[in-house]
């Protein structure tokens, strides 16, 4: 009881001593660089109503910020907009526009360094090179943002949400458009990709690099320059994504470069020149997908092995599978073929005679 005590005795003036700093630009803080100066750690920074340009906001203290009714945040085509080099800090509610554009560095609207346990919630980011960048992160949250860039020149375009070299992250419930990349990952682990909407981003609407133990659920990938690419990765796990309407000469749905030991299930490929293009690829498991309207299903080169295909859907495809090699180094087994013209005469639900996808 007497050590319960102590602690109560040690916590309760921490968290009482939290206080809340409001930014109002009729009020006595007038701006938010002011508020990251008189706050403490734990404190809570109210920002309301009206457009804010500050230049480049640096938080090195463990603060909650939360925008009422979104305040707007303008980068005014020069600057980044928040540097955060702190542990547990939220960013919330907030509109972030014009960030400048820069050749070497990635500038962004919210740019964490080692920041951990750190939560982007609620935002709205407008014309930004770099909207969300993490760098040498862990444990942190990014959800229900939307992120939207209106520029065309490719120089001009950085990536949606860009996370490098980072741990335990959560990237969940956010529209990303109109980027280079929507959401790119490099040399990231143990993370989750969930619920997303990709679409209309200049190259990929997820591309991750050297990023394993990860997973990827219940996606949408729709209309951007190439799809989605997954390179130099092993035990990745791709469940309930859709990947939608990629076309052009060198479009798939998903890209698959030297992978291994990964799962893709119950995932839809409609309306791609490619639903999936696998290179160099192996011990992946394909179970439960469907495959419809598109030109190739299937692209699976001779330097694929021992990947399994079982109980995916063909459906409407100009072709089913193709190679440029032989596929008995892959099992190809149980699944629907709508092209098949075979019998079943024992009514087993199983065609009496194998379906050969791969035509002369």
């Amino acid at each position: 009881m007497r050590c319960t005590i102590l602690l109560l005795s040690i916590i309760l003036p921490f968290y009482a001593s939290a206080k809340t700093w409001t930014v109002d630009q009729e009020g006595s803080v007038r701006s938010i660089q002011s508020a990251l100066g008189l706050a403490r750690n734990g404190d809570t920074i109210r920002i309301m109503p009206g457009t804010y340009r500050e230049g480049n906001l640096i938080v090195q203290k463990s603060v909650t910020i939360i925008g009422i009714n979104f305040p707007v945040l303008d980068g005014e085509n020069k600057y980044e907009i928040f540097t955060i080099a702190a542990h547990d800090v939220s960013v919330i509610g907030l509109m972030l526009i014009n960030t400048g554009v820069a050749s070497i560095n990635d500038i962004a609207a919210i740019n964490a360094i080692e920041s951990n346990r750190l939560r982007v919630l609620n935002n709205q980011f407008e014309n930004t090179f770099f909207g969300i960048h993490l760098a040498n992160c862990s444990r942190s949250l990014i959800e229900n943002n939307t992120l939207r860039s209106d520029l065309e020149a490719k120089h001009q375009l950085g990536n949606g949400i860009h996370a490098w070299k980072c741990d335990s992250i959560t990237i969940r419930n956010n529209t990303v458009n109109g980027h280079r990349d929507g959401i790119y990952f490099e040399f990231v682990t143990n993370s989750l990709v969930e619920n997303n909407f990709s679409h209309h981003n200049m190259r990929y609407g997820l591309h991750f690099m050297f990023s394993h133990d990860d997973e990827y659920r219940s996606n949408i990938f729709q209309d951007n320059g190439a799809g989605v690419a997954v390179m130099y990765t092993k035990g990745v796990k791709m469940t309930g994504n859709r990947f939608e309407d990629n076309w052009g000469a060198s479009s798939y749905g998903l890209l698959l470069k030297d992978i291994r030991d990964s799962f893709i299930g119950r995932n839809q490929f409609s309306k791609n020149t490619v639903g999936v293009y696998m290179e160099g690829s192996s011990r992946c498991s394909f179970s439960k997908n469907v495959f419809k309207e598109n030109g190739w299903a299937v692209k699976i080169q001779a330097n694929c092995d021992d990947n399994v295909f079982l109980k995916n859907s063909f459906l409407s495809n100009t072709f089913d599978m193709a190679t440029n090699g032989s596929l008995v180094l892959n099992t190809v087994d149980y699944n629907y073929w709508d092209h098949y013209q075979g019998y079943d005469l024992d009514r087993d639900g199983v065609g009496d005679v194998p379906f050969h996808p791969v035509s002369l």
